[in-house]
């Protein structure tokens, strides 16, 4: 079943996704060498709690942070501790709020100091295909016409989407009906209705899309070992078409 949001309804979800959007922002200022992954997490659950919102990972089947961080071959779930960012890493920020009984969820990839020409290229397609994702969330279009920009423009680049992890629905849980895959022809799918609630994630591989799991059961890394790249936005399809709830 796919729930349709009314207004009350995305009130609340837009005070969520402001949220996780500002705690983006804090964690743009703070990424540069030299930095904590632990220090970056426990700034944004300091800033979520302060807007009286739960981080919404945080406990979340068990995973014990309120970042996700995925540090270069890293492509989701990292889990924040030690490890200091060097010149050169990229890292993958997800974020996730729950305020007043409802979501936001959002992941941005920013360079750490200068980063290499290929790493660059990566992260601009990436956003690119979010972007173009989101430009076919509009009222009868089909599911799998997002997936399909998304896809289209990430191998048209020579890069590749990842087949294991997609999107999803979200609202009163942070994973509803319907999945959002990165990948899938277009005209296929749930039509799309105004109410529906998305986070629209492409995650992207400089080289192969096959991944594999550390031995901590939760991070995700390639398996060729090249950098992996993740931008997310939650988006309401509304009668003017896309609303983005997890900007500024």
């Amino acid at each position: 079943m796919i729930e349709l949001k009314n207004k009350e309804q995305l009130e609340k979800m837009r005070t969520a996704g402001r949220i996780v959007a500002e705690t983006l922002e804090i964690m743009k200022e703070m990424v540069k060498p030299g930095v904590t992954t632990e220090e970056l997490d426990r700034a944004a659950e300091q800033y979520i709690r302060k807007c009286q919102a739960i981080p919404a990972f945080k406990g979340y089947n068990g995973f014990p942070a309120t970042l996700c961080t995925s540090v270069n071959e890293e492509v989701v779930h990292g889990i924040p501790g030690l490890r200091a960012l060097k010149n050169g890493d990229i890292i993958s920020i997800d974020c996730g709020a729950l305020y007043d009984g409802y979501y936001g969820d959002s992941a941005i990839t920013l360079p750490v100091g200068e980063i290499s020409l290929e790493c660059q290229e990566l992260l601009k397609v990436c956003e690119e295909s979010l972007k173009l994702g989101i430009a076919q969330a509009f009222k009868g279009n089909r599911l799998f016409d997002i997936s399909y920009a998304i896809q289209s423009h990430v191998e048209k680049n020579g890069m590749s989407v990842v087949r294991d992890y997609v999107g999803h629905g979200i609202g009163r849980k942070m994973h509803e009906e319907p999945q959002v895959p990165n990948f899938g022809k277009p005209g296929r799918g749930p039509r799309l209705e105004i109410g529906m609630a998305l986070a629209i994630e492409p995650m992207v591989n400089l080289g192969g899309y096959q991944v594999e799991t550390l031995k901590d059961n939760w991070t995700v890394i390639t398996k060729d070992r090249r950098a992996s790249a993740h931008f997310e936005h939650t988006v309401v399809i509304t009668e003017n078409g896309p609303e983005i709830l997890t900007r500024i």
